[in-house]
């Protein structure tokens, strides 16, 4: 059910009966010590493939360049402009209703395409177009709070780095992961609160802050395990979130 797998007469077929569309969307930045660089696609896009087989419907293309500034400071990091980011989601969600689906349901996986994607969504003024990220879920928060607590944090987090390790690598290096091992300094609630939706200013300030990339979060602390039952959760959780939007839309 991936839109780039598909031919153009399939998707005419699967559009005589108008559906909805996923569109998974992540960045390409630095997650850490032991966390890979694609981590919030990665995440973003395995949990669309669970949906996927639940629902039926097509998945579009993952996009992966975002606006990760902050994170420029850390080798691999590829950060596109706001604007950039905003014209692309714009064009391929047109794209996307102008043939017919019913609507696109955004799943995301990286905090700062959050605001530029609402803002697009009040801008075109259509009320077709959904975005959630998979943490948004209280059946998800729960299972992050029991495994990980207070060191979930808020970047490179042990949950996200868990659903990355399924499927992926696990980064075995001595050096970094001794690193790793190291609990990152805690976070208070008032940083949290001011620095959601990846509000984490300069790259220059940003680096000197979390020299490692992590930021509050316990990264050793993911395990593939626990992944498996954090992506069952997001994937049973937006399933449902999309069943709601079905009805509500007949």
């Amino acid at each position: 059910m991936k839109l780039e797998h598909a031919s153009w007469m399939e998707v005419k077929k699967y559009l005589n009966k108008p559906r909805g569309i996923l569109l998974p969307i992540g960045s390409t930045e630095q997650h850490g010590p032991i966390g890979l660089i694609g981590t919030d696609t990665i995440c973003s896009s395995i949990i669309a493939d669970g949906v996927s087989e639940k629902t039926r419907m097509y998945i579009a293309p993952k996009i992966s360049y975002t606006p990760a500034k902050f994170n420029m400071k850390f080798a691999g990091t590829v950060s596109i402009s706001i604007e950039v980011f905003k014209g692309l989601i714009c064009e391929v969600i047109q794209s996307l209703l102008k043939h017919g689906f019913k609507f696109v349901y955004i799943l995301n996986g990286h905090g700062a395409n959050i605001e530029p994607v609402k803002e697009i969504i009040e801008e075109l003024n259509n009320c077709n177009i959904f975005i959630k990220s998979w943490w948004d879920f209280p059946e998800v928060n729960i299972l992050r709070k029991k495994f990980f607590g207070e060191w979930e944090g808020m970047h490179a987090t042990p949950s996200e780095i868990s659903i990355t390790q399924i499927n992926h690598r696990k980064i075995i290096n001595k050096n970094l992961n001794d690193c790793a091992k190291l609990p990152p300094k805690k976070l208070s609630a008032k940083f949290i609160k001011d620095h959601s939706g990846d509000k984490h200013g300069h790259p220059d300030e940003h680096f000197r802050l979390f020299p490692d990339g992590r930021v509050g979060s316990h990264s050793a602390l993911a395990n593939p395990e626990y992944g498996k039952l954090i992506l069952t959760s997001a994937i049973r959780a937006v399933t449902k979130d999309i069943k709601l939007i079905e009805k509500s839309i007949q």
